[in-house]
């Protein structure tokens, strides 16, 4: 991959980040492919994570936009009591590292760091993940087409959704 396309990349992901704090939701949903595959997998044991979505069970397992939409239509309706007020979030993308790449698709690795403010219970926790994505070009710009992300801390206090990832 040339210069320009990892810079491209590292560009998508901090894109993305800044998307999910600003909560930009269709300009995040534009940075997926339509047969994208969203997965959080759970842990089976203290370094044991479930290794299939559809015979095991998931934090989070979307298997298209159109199930990322549905989330963000739950958020937008007011009709999920859980999301009615939203926190703020500021995502911190490191240790990126293209894994391989072609001119046409890429397979990068990524730590997150979600920090996250609930201003109804004026309480302050984050997510610490590691996110394995696959990338594939359409047209000019790179989309992501699937993306694991594994939770290192998930014991936490509240509940867990895509924008805190």
């Amino acid at each position: 991959m040339a210069e320009s396309g990892h810079a491209e990349v590292v560009t998508l992901l901090h894109r993305e980040a800044l998307y999910l704090d600003e909560q930009r939701w269709d300009d995040w949903l534009a940075l997926y492919t339509e047969d994208v595959e969203y997965w959080v997998p759970a842990w089976k044991s203290e370094h044991e994570q479930t290794a299939d979505p559809r015979r095991e069970i998931s934090l989070i397992y979307l298997n298209s936009r159109a199930r990322l939409e549905e989330r963000v239509w739950r958020i937008r309706s007011g009709r999920s009591a859980a999301n009615l007020v939203l926190p703020r979030t500021a995502h911190a993308i490191s240790n990126i590292l293209i894994e391989s790449a072609t001119a046409e698709s890429a397979d990068v690795r990524c730590l997150c760091i979600t920090n996250i403010y609930d201003p109804k219970r004026r309480s302050e926790y984050r997510t610490v993940a590691r996110q394995a994505l696959g990338l594939v070009r359409l047209g000019e710009e790179w989309r992501i087409r699937s993306k694991k992300v594994v939770v290192l801390n998930d014991s936490l206090r509240t509940k867990l959704d895509f924008y805190m990832l």
